[in-house]
């Protein structure tokens, strides 16, 4: 057979799917697990979405619809996003996906050049630097560390970008480290970008997961509007994960490309999801803010605990629902950490090399289950963490 493409060679996939396939086989065993891996809200869409669903489907909307979305959706969402970011964005420059991540490939596809640099956090979604390599480009990290409560360090980016830079890859609140990117870290980032004519692609799928601040998008800055995209989708501030629905907010110039794109790929989105995605960002039921307030809850409650265990120790987050805990003081690699918590314990958490070079000495946990779940995780992690106790005490 005739080599398939080199571009394969250099994807990579997800840590949270690797240890989901092992722990659902450990479950196939008749072993008790408790998921903490998968960043993955145990509520699901609110009535009204379900009816327009249902209503839609009744209606015989499951023909082929517009490319770039249903417009009563774009509408919406300009109305939404003006609503809860304080964003004037035009219906025109909305473009749906098939989910979050298409939205994102889509939109690197249409930047990226081979030899291009993209610049992304690390740690970090797995998906931006195994996505820049398979366009040809250069991913090039820039640390979120501990020491500075993982907020990019403006000047790290500066002295990273060189004439080969295309882009910046910015996500707040971040995945895996909770950290919400400050307005002053945002405003310098912005003045790099248009200093050195950059796209920015501002991942934005946690915006409304957030604890006791006010979010601010980096559309918001002067002279982001011709270079921002924003991507954004409904999986997690409204528990639709399944229902793969994603969007960009485009520049108008991008916008045609876009949707050529997804004419060359997945036609449309499904129009009866995009007509009930209309109730879920309505959200007449306050189902959003219920769950954002169950997962703060959450969060006191298991980072409290974590910090509780032997060798842990986790920064609050600030939005989002992770724990990033840093393990150094366990004695040993957090691939080992996790290895014992899920073949001995039964708890699935995620060595942090999965997210990048940064992650290293970390684990990282979704608090994305009840708190009696919670609870029950950090009993059984207690139980084994006398295994790195006496790694710890023989360093």
């Amino acid at each position: 057979m005739r080599p398939l493409a080199s571009r394969l060679s250099v994807l990579t996939g997800e840590g949270a799917l690797t240890v989901y396939s092992r722990a659902k086989e450990l479950e196939r065993q008749g072993r008790s697990i408790i998921h903490l891996e998968l960043g993955e809200p145990d509520f699901h869409p609110a009535e009204p979405v379900i009816a327009a669903l249902e209503k839609a489907l009744r209606d015989g909307k499951d023909r082929y619809c517009p490319m770039a979305g249903v417009p009563a959706l774009k509408d919406e969402l300009a109305a939404y996003l003006h609503r809860t970011r304080n964003l004037n964005v035009s219906p025109e420059s909305v473009v749906i996906a098939p989910g979050c991540k298409i939205a994102l490939f889509m939109a690197m596809m249409a930047i990226i050049e081979p030899g291009d640099e993209v610049l992304w956090p690390d740690p970090g979604f797995p998906g931006y630097p195994s996505i820049t390599r398979g366009f040809g480009g250069v991913p090039v990290p820039f640390g979120l560390t501990e020491k500075n409560g993982f907020q990019p360090d403006p000047d790290e980016i500066a002295a990273k970008i060189t004439p080969r830079t295309k882009a910046i890859l910015l996500n707040s609140p971040c995945n895996p480290t909770g950290s919400v990117y400050s307005d002053e870290v945002q405003r310098r980032i912005a003045e790099l970008a248009v200093k050195h004519d950059l796209y920015v692609l501002s991942d934005e799928i946690y915006a409304r997961i957030i604890y006791g601040q006010k979010y601010i998008s980096m559309l918001s800055y002067p002279g982001m509007a011709e270079r921002t995209l924003i991507i954004d989708g409904f999986s997690k501030s409204f528990a639709m994960t399944g229902w793969r629905l994603g969007y960009a907010i485009a520049p108008p110039e991008l916008v045609p490309h876009l949707v050529m794109l997804a004419i060359n790929s997945y036609t449309c989105v499904a129009e009866f999801t995009q007509l009930a995605a209309i109730e879920a960002l309505r959200d007449s039921t306050g189902a959003t803010p219920r769950m954002v307030a169950e997962f703060q809850k959450r969060r006191g409650q298991f980072i409290g605990d974590l910090n509780r265990v032997p060798g842990f120790r986790c920064i609050p987050p600030e939005g989002a629902f992770y724990a990033w805990v840093n393990i150094e003081e366990t004695g040993m690699t957090a691939e080992e950490v996790c290895r014992i918590m899920l073949e001995e314990a039964g708890v699935a958490g995620i060595a942090g090399a999965a997210f990048g070079e940064m992650g290293r000495k970390f684990v990282r946990f979704s608090f994305a289950s009840s708190t009696a779940t919670l609870k029950e995780a950090v009993a059984r992690i207690q139980k084994v963490s006398a295994a790195w106790q006496g790694a710890a005490a023989t360093r």
